[in-house]
């Protein structure tokens, strides 16, 4: 159905589940390393194995991880929560069971302001934040879409069993009307920018450390009644989220309209045709059979403890924004369009770190936001660090890069080769400074290009700049531009 017809008829209701992989050393009941890109089955034991006689040990990292992202959501801390056994037969949880929270987690009751786009904010209720075990990871061999139906083997890799995994659960979002897809959007990206800033997680969405299951439904306008909502399962980019969003709110519509029923399914995300298809039905709470885990004792959280968390707190974002537009000054416009670019706190970063704000906002958002577009990424799921390009631009202010080789240091970061100090001494990008070098190469230009010469020895110095520049081509752009000039006038005036 045509997206305006849609919101005539009907009120989007949302209900967003975001999965976050913590970055502890281990995993979450066990000693295994989490570690991604590992060999598969190598960061195994019997433990995140479920294998008999092994039993789960706590991470208290990955507890206090799970307070610090309650506490920055506005949440209130439970002073006493357990772990509970989600049952399930898949082939991805091999002990056939999962440890989670179900009734009693360790976060609730909290709210957000999600910043939109158009510089206003939009308040979500977190209805809670609970613990929990990930999921082995299957991998569906044959058939061309890389899902079970059609493969012919699958093959299953159970290093992320047992990672760490937090779930943030908002409460139904109703009200936001036309503009749903985009705060489903605006909200995970709000979110990835929250867990990036207290240091819990990479919120890597290329590498699932960061999954969005976003629920959709629709009420006829005039009813308080919900509908029947869909689940759209591990949307592992910010653009698909709100493209999952809004396709499934047009197609939703189009079963009621024509007399038809929703269907309380799971469903996947399509990238390639921005529409979803059906998954699996979707089971109740009951279908789990949910019990006490019986290995685990309760988790009660003293006031003192949940104190000293609160003070570890970070500037966050909203309060990071505040701060740099009084610091430079920058109008509530130009800071919109910062934000909506993504590239505020990525400057703000870069800065934090010993670059000045001037350079750090010129690469962010120039040549670094070129690079994104290219690659159709967000600017902050580029490969690079706020500290590696704050370390270019001091190559470049120390003289030892130009902004040409600079960006090709650039290149080279988000190649993967390395640091830029590496990547500098690899590929030979260091300017040429060595004068003797650089005297042969203007004699060189000036012998080329005879009437250029004359020019210069006539009074006319800006035709010095075609020496300057073929200097510069002879060079592969590594001569320090301002010696190659020096030397020039001093070869061609009196």
């Amino acid at each position: 159905m045509d997206y305006d017809e849609v919101l005539e008829r009907f009120e989007p209701v949302l209900g967003l589940e975001v999965h976050v992989e913590l970055s502890t050393a281990t995993k979450m009941f066990c000693g295994c390393a989490n570690s991604f890109g590992a060999p598969p089955n190598t960061h195994v034991c019997p433990t995140c194995l479920g294998l008999p006689g092994s039993l789960p040990v706590l991470n208290r990292a990955a507890v206090e991880s799970a307070m610090r992202i309650g506490l920055a959501l506005n949440c209130s801390i439970a002073p006493w929560c357990r772990f509970s056994r989600k049952n399930y037969f898949y082939p991805d949880m091999p002990k056939n069971f999962q440890i989670s929270q179900y009734d009693e987690p360790i976060a609730l009751h909290g709210s957000w302001a999600v910043p939109l786009a158009d510089g206003s904010t939009f308040t979500v209720g977190i209805e809670r934040a609970h613990m929990e075990e990930d999921t082995g990871k299957s991998l569906h061999v044959g058939g061309g879409t890389g899902r079970i139906h059609g493969a012919n083997y699958s093959l299953l890799d159970y290093n992320r069993a047992g990672v760490p995994l937090i779930e943030i659960v908002t409460t139904p979002i109703v009200g936001a009307g036309a503009r749903a897809p985009e705060l489903a959007r605006a909200y995970v990206t709000g979110l990835r920018d929250l867990l990036r800033a207290l240091g819990v997680s990479d919120v890597r969405m290329d590498q699932g450390s960061l999954r969005c299951d976003a629920n959709v439904s629709l009420m006829p306008r005039g009813s308080s009644t919900f509908g029947t909502r869909t689940e759209t399962k591990n949307v592992n980019s910010l653009r698909s989220v709100e493209r999952a969003v809004r396709y499934e709110m047009s197609r939703q519509a189009a079963v009621l309209a024509s007399g038809g029923d929703v269907v309380q399914e799971t469903r996947h995300f399509d990238e390639a045709t921005d529409t979803t298809s059906p998954g699996r039905r979707k089971e109740t709470s009951e279908d789990y059979r949910y019990f006490p885990e019986p290995d685990l004792v309760p988790i009660a959280p003293s006031e003192e403890w949940v104190a000293r968390l609160r003070a570890t707190l970070p500037e966050l974002p909203g309060q990071r924004r505040a701060r740099v537009q009084a610091e430079w000054g920058l109008s509530d416009l130009e800071l919109r369009d910062l934000v909506n670019a993504g590239a505020l706190d990525l400057i703000a970063a870069t800065v934090e770190v010993g670059a000045p704000a001037e350079q750090a906002r010129s690469w962010w958002v120039s040549y670094l936001s070129q690079q994104a577009n290219s690659r159709d990424v967000e600017l902050a799921e580029l490969p690079i660090t706020p500290h590696q390009v704050a370390r270019v631009i001091a190559l470049v202010g120390a003289g030892e890069l130009t902004n040409t080789l600079a960006r090709q240091v650039v290149d080279g970061i988000l190649a993967g080769e390395g640091e830029p100090d590496e990547i500098v001494a690899a590929r030979h990008l260091a300017v040429v400074s060595d004068d003797a070098e650089l005297a042969a190469a203007v004699e060189q230009a000036l012998a080329a290009q005879p009437d250029v010469a004359e020019k210069i020895r006539g009074g006319k110095v800006a035709a010095v700049g075609a020496i300057v520049g073929a200097v510069m081509r002879a060079t592969g752009g590594q001569a320090d531009a301002h010696r190659v000039r020096e030397l020039v006038l001093a070869r061609c005036t009196p």
